[in-house]
């Protein structure tokens, strides 16, 4: 299973900005997860979790296994976002998706 990356903004950015964007992002996810073979499975887990218990799903309902799944996730998730967006990684409208390729 592979993924495709998008960055999505409001505000116009260059090519090569939102290349580098990309990029950085993707490093960081991949990283985080211990390699970029991990990121769809993790992340196509982590999206039936969200399906079946919420946006914000509470971790004490969870199963060892399923809490493992959505921290993992999140960690790796906040490391793209810090390493793509800096400290600024709430300003403005810009996000990622994520895109499996099955």
């Amino acid at each position: 299973m592979r993924y495709r990356l998008v960055l999505n903004t409001y505000e116009e950015v260059s090519p090569a900005q939102r290349t580098s964007a990309e990029q950085r992002y993707r490093t960081a996810l991949e990283s985080a997860l211990g390699d970029a073979s991990w990121v769809a499975p993790v992340y196509a887990a982590y999206r039936q979790l969200v399906n079946a218990y919420g946006d914000a799903p509470d971790l004490d309902l969870l199963t060892e296994p399923e809490r493992l799944i959505v921290q993992t996730w999140q960690r790796a998730e906040t490391a793209a976002v810090m390493a793509a967006f800096g400290e600024n990684r709430y300003m403005g409208e810009a996000r990622f998706e994520i895109e499996l390729e099955i």
